[in-house]
């Protein structure tokens, strides 16, 4: 091997171990998607009452209804059956997920829901990115629209000044937001070191969606008081809110969310030098490899 090719040699392997070194990075920078972790199920006690196979069937059909309408709908409710047995089924994804991801999340709901609910003939499965319910027809109308389904509540690690003034004035702008301009029902912002959401059914009333997000602020406070963060689903709407926290316990600034964009760019530049750089060094080896099989 001449001395031409032994320096494209070494250059390609010096490419390939940074190449390899910063796409590692590019994976550390990229944001982890969490969309498909479980939150909770409710599965009915009541089974289909020997279920056989057009039971079973229906509620296949349902579920291939859901998931073919999450591709390109992050709301959609219909009822598969007939006079015998119909299931009213919807999914909803939270409103500040990608399409994409909306569809790759409800995707999995139906083998969650069959693995967790078997074969209860209402079941609610709630992931952190979408949910799905279903029931027999007619059910849905008899439900509480503002009852607490499940309940997530943080712990208070330590006394915050002015905590309950923070978080109040934090659910007083969700509830406004919620009842003024919540785009498909779902509204996400940050009041001083608070962040909250909410999102209702697509499908709700503003002062339908209005009156369900204050009942879930009013459970909040009773059920998770003083906690630091939190997550009340009813069965029409659901919020969350958390205090962010540095590690010396003072509350975060706009700034981390920059700093943390600010990273990714960052890796996204290297990443794409370091592959500019492979490129060419892979280049040059072919160069002197074609050369050499000319001076042969």
């Amino acid at each position: 091997m001449d001395s031409t090719s032994k320096r494209a040699l070494s250059l390609l392997s010096h490419a390939l171990v940074l190449f390899i070194c910063f796409s590692s990075f590019l994976q550390l920078a990229r944001p982890i998607s969490d969309h498909t972790n479980l939150l909770y199920k409710n599965c009915a006690n009541q089974t289909f009452s020997s279920p056989n196979k057009s039971h079973l069937q229906t509620l296949s059909i349902l579920f291939h209804e859901l998931v073919s309408h999450s591709l390109h709908s992050k709301f959609f409710k219909t009822i598969e059956g007939d006079d015998d047995m119909s299931i009213f089924g919807l999914f909803q994804c939270r409103g500040d997920i990608s399409n994409e991801d909306c569809g790759n999340c409800v995707n999995t709901l139906p083998d969650v829901s069959s693995s967790l609910c078997k074969e209860s003939m209402a079941a609610r499965v709630q992931l952190y990115g979408c949910y799905m319910r279903y029931e027999p027809e007619g059910v849905s109308n008899m439900l509480l629209k503002h009852e607490l389904v499940h309940k997530i509540c943080g712990e208070s690690k330590q006394v915050i000044p002015g905590f309950e003034e923070m978080r109040n004035g934090a659910f007083a702008a969700l509830e406004n937001a919620i009842e003024t301009s919540g785009e498909q029902g779902f509204y996400k912002t940050k009041f001083k070191s608070m962040e909250v959401a909410a999102q209702c059914e697509a499908d709700l009333e503003v002062c339908a969606c209005g009156e369900c997000v204050s009942s879930a602020v009013q459970i909040a406070d009773v059920e998770c008081g003083g906690a630091a963060s939190g997550q009340i689903y009813l069965n029409q709407c659901f919020i969350t809110y958390s205090y962010n926290f540095l590690p010396n316990g003072q509350a975060t600034s706009g700034n981390s969310k920059s700093n943390n964009g600010n990273l990714k760019k960052v890796a996204i530049v290297l990443g794409g030098l370091a592959a500019l750089g492979f490129g060419l060094i892979i280049l040059l080896f072919i160069k002197a490899r074609m050369k050499k099989e000319e001076d042969y």
